[in-house]
């Protein structure tokens, strides 16, 4: 967990170990579709979305960040935050392509870490207790790869 507040939070993803710079932004409570929200929580959402994008350009300078709203499998509001690599096994197509080669991009261990300390710079210390009930209905999104 990189941050969490009561309308969202940021965790980093390993469940894709040839894409291991990898942060999902989900929301709290249970809604479809960007256009289910109102205006307020559309923005408060994308910032975060934007924070994690910065924070990770911040923290692999050279690479591309792709964003990805997709929810086909999980449809619960959630945002791919994606750093890519050029020698990443997929590059340039998109993570859930075929692969190209099977070659994993190493990282520093520390690379989660560094992008919380960026978020927690851009949004400031949001981090908060989160109630196990409201997280219970978001944790699908960390245990199926690709959602």
């Amino acid at each position: 967990m990189l941050l969490a507040t009561p309308d969202y939070r940021v965790v980093a993803v390993d469940d894709t170990p040839l894409h291991p710079a990898f942060c999902r932004v989900i929301l709290m409570r249970h809604v479809r579709e960007m256009t289910d929200l109102d205006a307020p929580a559309r923005a408060a959402l994308m910032d975060a979305v934007f924070a994690t994008e910065r924070a990770m350009r911040a923290v692999f300078p050279s690479c591309k960040i792709n964003l990805a709203s997709l929810g086909n499998l999980t449809p619960h509001l959630h945002w791919h935050v994606i750093a890519r690599f050029s020698e990443d096994p997929h590059f340039p197509a998109p993570i859930w392509a075929n692969a190209l080669h099977a070659r994993a991009v190493a990282l520093a261990p520390d690379w989660a870490e560094a992008v919380k300390h960026h978020l927690t710079q851009a949004l400031g210390d949001t981090s908060t207790p989160v109630h196990a009930a409201q997280t219970a209905a978001t944790d699908v999104l960390l245990s199926q790869p690709g959602t």
